[in-house]
């Protein structure tokens, strides 16, 4: 039987099996987020809320600093951290402005000049 290899695709986190058991606190705690008490909790101490939930370092200072890219790595799921996107506002423009490391308005200036290609 050969060991089964795992799909790459460079620039990407795959959201596998590994990810999923890696990232279960981290994606336990934002779906908490359903709930407008539990929102509210974090929004008083984000810390300790992340203590609550057993978060490991990795994935706290993720959380924390609000770096979508780290909390993929740190095996987040993209639908359980919109939850927490959500609580800050943060829209699809500012997490494109993460990854491509642009500032917010340069990545809306790239998607402009894009439209009128």
């Amino acid at each position: 039987m050969s060991a089964k290899t795992k799909r790459v695709i460079p620039g990407t986190t795959i959201f596998d099996g590994d990810m999923a058991r890696k990232g279960y606190a981290l994606n336990k705690m934002c779906f908490s987020f359903n709930s407008e008490r539990n929102r509210q909790e974090f929004l008083k101490d984000p810390a300790a809320y992340c203590d609550k939930f057993s978060l490991n370092d990795e994935q706290k200072k993720a959380v924390l600093s609000l770096q979508v890219l780290d909390m993929l790595a740190a095996g987040g799921n993209a639908y359980f951290i919109a939850k927490l996107g959500g609580i800050y506002k943060l829209d699809m423009q500012d997490v494109g402005a993460q990854q491509t490391g642009m500032t917010k308005e340069e990545f809306q200036a790239k998607l402009v000049a894009a439209g009128r290609d």
